[in-house]
């Protein structure tokens, strides 16, 4: 049992994507290679981190060297695998914990994290890879808000979110002015600050992209067809849309995606897995926004996408594990 290396994967966290993250971290603990890994599943839930266990039932985490007593053995890890989405997992929040633990994990670092979370933040970084971005007006609570202005500014429909969250929580397409200020209110339930961004028709294309020392995986596109107005929570989580991999786009499109994808990867200082969503309008490409920590059930776009690579998920996570332990 020794030569086996113990994963922790961190999985609930603090937003309204817990249950998503729970059941990402139960399909990752299935394709983990067990020759070669002992897996322990770690409910976070604010200052509670909890092992999962199987046969001892719940253990407590020590956040004093992230260490757990099993079976009256002290347990560290060697590797942190971050399957939160969301704060504190997505954000830069938990990165920062494990640089001061010196314990590898499998996200960009701190910084990127953070700059990747904040939607704002993140489009003005990716503006020098050339991609297209939608006209957009930026909102604190508190701040006075004439819905006359927005509508004159950016036309009808647009789209409100908050500018830090995940999985579609607080979004809404807006037709409507009077419906602009209820759908405001709704994105601050979320965060303090709030983004209202152009609406552009289009098609929806996501592009995974998986980077290591020494190996590029850009993988098939995705095309999403949701079956409501947008992809929005239940489009993403309650199958309520169509996802086609590879996309029906032309090859030069995809290679443009992939390409475009790889660069703002780069930019943004990602590592490990990373999901970039565009819309295609007029044969441009318009980025939407990137996941540093996208959805691994087994439905979910990255394994779609590695499905129709020809590779598996056990390999890809093999491949961002080893290479977080190699970088340290």
């Amino acid at each position: 049992m020794s030569n086996l290396k113990n994963i922790a994967i961190l999985a609930g966290g603090n937003s309204s994507e817990e249950g998503i993250s729970l059941k990402s971290a139960a399909q990752i603990a299935n394709w983990l290679d067990k020759e070669k890994y002992n897996v322990f599943r770690i409910l976070v839930k604010g200052v509670n981190w909890t092992i999962k266990h199987e046969e001892f039932g719940d253990i407590p985490v020590s956040k004093d060297d992230f260490s757990a007593i099993v079976k009256g053995k002290k347990v560290t890890f060697d590797c942190a695998l971050i399957a939160i989405h969301g704060t504190p997992g997505e954000n830069g929040l938990l990165q920062a914990y494990f640089e001061l633990m010196g314990v590898p994990y499998t996200t960009g670092g701190v910084l990127s994290s953070s700059a990747t979370f904040n939607k704002d933040v993140c489009k003005l970084m990716v503006q020098s890879t050339g991609v297209n971005l939608a006209k957009g007006i930026k909102i604190t609570k508190g701040e006075d808000i004439s819905s006359k202005t927005i509508a004159e500014k950016l036309g009808l429909p647009v789209f409100v979110k908050p500018n830090e969250s995940g999985s579609s929580y607080g979004v809404s397409k807006v037709k409507d002015e009077k419906d602009l200020i209820p759908a405001i209110e709704k994105a601050f339930t979320e965060d303090n600050t709030v983004l209202i961004e152009e609406f552009i028709a289009g098609r929806e294309l996501s592009s995974g992209v998986i980077k290591t020392k020494d190996k590029t995986l850009l993988l098939p596109i995705t095309e999403i067809v949701p079956k409501n107005e947008f992809f929005d929570y239940n489009a993403k989580y309650l199958n309520q849309s169509e996802e086609i991999t590879p996309a029906r786009v032309s090859p030069e499109i995809a290679v443009r995606a992939q390409e475009l994808s790889s660069k703002i990867y780069d930019v943004l200082d990602c590592r490990g897995i990373a999901r970039v969503d565009y819309i295609l309008s007029n044969d441009k490409l318009y980025f939407l926004e990137i996941n540093t920590v996208p959805g691994m059930s087994e439905t979910s776009i990255i394994p779609q996408q590695v499905k129709a690579m020809g590779k598996e998920m056990k390999e890809i996570f093999g491949l961002v594990i080893e290479d977080a332990i190699a970088r340290k």
